[in-house]
């Protein structure tokens, strides 16, 4: 947990706002650390974080952009809906506290974007979305633990609905004209993320 500190600090210094006390982080870090998560967890932010210095050259407002990656998962509850909200409210709260009242509803936009359930309405969304959505062009083997992971969040759901209902989401990107909405994002992952999706949905009954 203590080697995320740093990128916690610079994502608040680089957006020009006072860094909340200790604390948040370290609320924030419990939270992806939940018992009921397999994906959406620290190993998740990681693999994120680790996208940061294509968000510095790719985003227009880079440091707004990776408070929102901090905070897009915070709120992980596979029995209830609305976790995209309850986190940007989170983040609009904290960010607001920091005194970027501007950027504090920037911010909320932006996790709220991490819904996937429309084309990103700017830049600085379509960075965050492609960086949330970097795991479908993993190599093989990760991709392959992605899915595992996923349906072990979702081990109270019975077999053949989960199924149905995966192969559901993972037809939904195929059939995008992109997955990713930046060039290079695009370029760097599509080919292989069409090859895993399609993989997965062959394995899933599609």
């Amino acid at each position: 947990m203590n080697d995320l500190y740093p990128n916690w600090q610079s994502a608040w210094a680089l957006a020009g706002l006072a860094e909340p006390p200790r604390a948040c982080f370290e609320a924030l870090c419990q939270a992806y650390a939940e018992p009921q998560r397999r994906y959406h967890t620290l190993q998740h932010l990681r693999e994120c974080l680790g996208q940061a210095e294509r968000i510095t050259q790719l985003a227009e407002r880079p440091g707004e952009v990776l408070i929102a990656l901090w905070f897009h998962d915070t709120v992980y509850d596979t029995l209830g809906r609305g976790n995209e909200e309850r986190s940007a409210i989170w983040a609009r709260e904290v960010v607001t506290a920091a005194g970027g009242h501007e950027a504090a509803e920037r911010v909320y936009q932006l996790v709220m974007a991490t819904e996937h359930h429309a084309v990103p309405a700017n830049r600085d969304a379509q960075v965050l979305v492609d960086v949330d959505l970097s795991i479908l062009g993993a190599e093989s083997e990760r991709f392959d633990e992605y899915e595992r992971q996923v349906r072990d969040e979702y081990r109270h759901v019975p077999g053949l609905l989960f199924r149905a209902k995966r192969r559901s989401v993972l037809q939904g990107f195929v059939a995008r004209s992109r997955i990713f909405n930046t060039n290079t994002f695009h370029d760097l992952l599509e080919a292989r993320a069409r090859h895993n999706l399609q993989r997965s949905i062959a394995q899933l009954g599609g």
